[in-house]
C-alpha cells in the first residue's frame, strides 16, 4: 500500500460551507474532520440576483478559520469548490474576489454539468454498481445524471432550479402550488430521465432516510446505500409535507437546522419517483466532494473495488502481516468454491476477498473484547461499496474468525439484515479464516505447507513432507471439525 495522504475539500453550496479532511490510504478513504456551517449563501438568490449578504459574512468567518486549519494540516490535495448559489449570483465573482483577498482560497465555480458528474463520480466510487440516476440536491438546485457502467458510461447531468431556496420564493409553503411547479419543471426532462433506480445524494434527502430509519425501527443507524422503496419514500414525503416547522423538529431523526429546508426535499423526491417512475431509492453518503477526490485518484492509483480497499486499508491496521490476507484467500480457494451462495457469484466472490483483508483485523485488540469490537468495526465501519446486508455479511464472517457463536453479539441486526442462506456462508468462510490462521500462526510460509481441498463429500486437511507435526495439531483438528461441520462435510486430515 502506497504512504497515507491527506486531502481536504471546501464545498461552498447554496446552503451550507463545509470543509471535510481525509485520509488517503491506497484507494481507501476516510473522513477524519467535518465542520460545516449553514449559511444559506442562496437565500432569497431567486428574488434578488445576488448572494444573501447574511449568508456572506457567515460563509467568510468559516473560509478564514478552514484556511487557517489547511494551513496547519498541509494536505497533498485541496479542493476549494462553489456551487449553484456562486454561479448563479450576479455578485458571485465579487464573493470569489474577497474569498482569495481575506483568506488566499481560490475558488473554483463549477458550472452545472460538472457540479453534476462529480455528484455521479462521488455515487459511483461509494457504490461502483449503481445503476439508474444520481440526483444531487443541494438549496438552490437539483443536478440529475446516468450512472451504470463505469465511471466513463454517464449521460449528460443538468441542473434544475429545485433547490429548497429556489422553491420558496416569498410565498408561505403551500403543498399544491409546490407540487405543480415542480411537475412543471420535471415533465419536460422525465422521458429522458426515467429510470427505476435513484441515487439521493444531499442532506435534505440524509434526513428524509434518518426519518424512515428511526420510525421503522431500522437496526443499523448508516445512511450509505440505505434503500427505501419508491411506497416507503412517498409516506415520508407525504409525512413530511404535511408537518409544521414545530411538528418537523420533534421528528425522529430530523436535525433542527435541516427542518426549514426538509419539506422542499420531500416534494421534490415525492415529483421525481411520480414522474420517472422510480422504483428505490438508494440514498448516498458520498458525493461531489467524493467525485473530486475520486477524479485525482483515477488519474494517481490503479482502480480497486472501494471494498477491498477500505478492507484491506482496515484490517492493515491491526494486522501482523502484510501478506497474509492474499496467501489466505488463495490457500481458500477450494473452500470458498464450494460455500453456499449469499448472494450473486460476483458479490459472493468479492465479499470472500474483501473478509480476508480482515483475517488479522483482532491482532492488536484485547483478547477478552477482540470478538466484540472485531464485529462492531467491520458493521459500522466508514467503508463504502457495500450494502447495508453485506455490512451484516461481513461482521458475520468475523464473529465466526474469533469464535463467536451462531448467535453474533448484535443478533438484532444480523437478523434483520441477513437471509439464512447468507448467514450460513459466512459462518462457513469465517471458521475457514480461523483455520488457516491458527494452523499456520498466520505464517504465509507455514500456510504454503498446508492444503484444504472439498472433495467427494469431504473436507481434506494435508501438510506438506516434514510438515505435519508443525501444521497438523490438536488445534488444527478441532478448527478443521468445525468448519467441515458448517459445510455438511467429512472431515480427512
Amino acid at each position: 500500500m502506497t504512504e497515507p495522504r491527506d486531502a481536504a475539500v471546501i464545498d461552498i453550496g447554496s446552503n451550507s460551507v463545509r470543509m471535510v479532511l481525509y485520509r488517503i490510504e491506497g484507494r481507501a478513504i476516510w473522513t477524519v474532520f467535518n465542520e460545516k456551517v449553514l449559511a444559506g449563501l442562496g437565500r432569497n438568490l431567486p428574488a434578488t440576483g445576488r448572494l444573501s449578504p447574511k449568508g456572506v459574512e457567515m460563509a467568510m468567518v468559516a473560509l478564514r478559520r478552514f484556511a487557517s486549519v489547511l494551513e496547519g494540516v498541509q494536505p497533498n490535495y485541496a479542493f476549494v469548490a462553489a456551487t449553484a448559489a456562486v454561479r448563479e449570483a450576479v455578485d458571485g465573482p465579487d464573493f470569489c474576489d474577497r474569498i482569495v483577498a481575506e483568506t488566499g482560497l481560490k475558488v473554483r465555480v463549477l458550472s452545472g454539468e460538472q457540479e453534476a458528474n462529480y455528484a455521479a463520480l462521488g455515487v459511483m466510487a461509494g457504490a461502483p454498481s449503481a445503476t439508474g440516476l444520481a440526483a444531487d440536491m443541494g438549496g438552490s438546485s437539483l443536478e440529475l445524471i446516468g450512472v451504470g457502467g463505469g465511471f466513463s458510461d454517464r449521460r449528460s447531468g443538468i441542473t434544475l432550479p429545485l433547490g429548497p431556496f429556489s422553491l420558496a420564493g416569498s410565498d408561505d409553503f403551500d403543498v399544491d402550488r409546490l407540487r405543480k411547479r415542480i411537475d412543471l419543471i420535471l415533465a419536460p426532462i422525465s422521458r429522458d430521465f426515467s429510470t427505476s433506480d435513484l441515487h439521493a445524494v444531499g442532506g435534505g434527502w440524509r434526513s428524509l432516510a434518518q426519518l424512515h430509519m428511526a420510525i421503522s425501527d431500522y437496526p443499523l443507524k448508516i445512511v450509505h446505500q440505505y434503500a427505501m422503496s419508491a411506497d416507503d419514500a412517498r409516506d415520508v414525503c407525504r409525512l413530511v409535507a404535511q408537518q409544521s416547522r414545530a411538528s418537523l423538529d420533534r421528528l425522529p431523526g430530523v436535525s433542527k437546522k435541516r427542518a426549514e429546508t426538509l419539506p422542499y426535499a420531500a416534494l421534490v423526491l415525492a415529483g421525481l419517483i411520480e414522474r420517472l417512475g422510480l422504483k428505490t431509492i438508494h440514498f448516498s453518503a458520498w458525493g461531489l466532494r467524493e467525485g473530486l477526490l475520486y477524479e485525482t485518484l483515477n488519474r494517481d492509483t490503479p482502480p480497486v473495488d472501494p471494498l477491498v480497499a477500505g478492507c484491506a486499508a482496515l484490517g492493515a491496521r491491526q494486522g501482523i502481516s502484510s501478506t497474509l490476507p492474499a496467501h489466505l484467500h488463495a490457500w481458500l480457494g477450494e473452500v470458498i468454491a464450494a460455500l453456499p451462495a449469499g448472494f450473486t457469484p460476483e458479490r459472493d466472490a468479492l465479499l470472500a476477498q474483501a473478509a480476508c483483508q480482515m483475517a488479522d483485523l483482532g491482532a492488536r485488540l484485547h483478547p477478552d473484547h477482540r470478538l466484540e469490537l472485531s464485529f462492531d468495526q467491520v458493521l459500522r465501519a466508514p467503508i463504502p461499496g457495500q450494502s447495508h446486508a453485506e455490512r451484516a455479511f461481513l461482521a458475520c464472517v468475523l464473529n465466526a474468525r474469533y469464535g463467536g457463536g451462531e448467535r453474533t453479539p448484535d443478533p438484532t441486526v444480523v437478523d434483520k439484515l441477513l437471509p439464512l442462506a447468507a448467514r450460513q456462508r459466512a459462518r462457513a468462510l469465517g471458521l475457514a479464516m480461523r483455520l488457516g490462521c491458527d494452523l499456520s500462526g498466520r505464517s504465509p510460509q507455514l500456510l504454503a505447507n498446508a492444503a484444504l481441498a472439498v472433495k467427494a463429500g469431504a473436507l481434506r486437511v494435508t501438510a506438506s513432507q516434514g510438515y505435519a507435526d508443525v501444521l497438523l495439531g490438536e488445534q488444527t483438528r478441532r478448527r478443521a471439525k468445525a468448519l467441515a461441520e458448517a459445510m455438511g462435510l467429512k472431515l480427512e486430515i
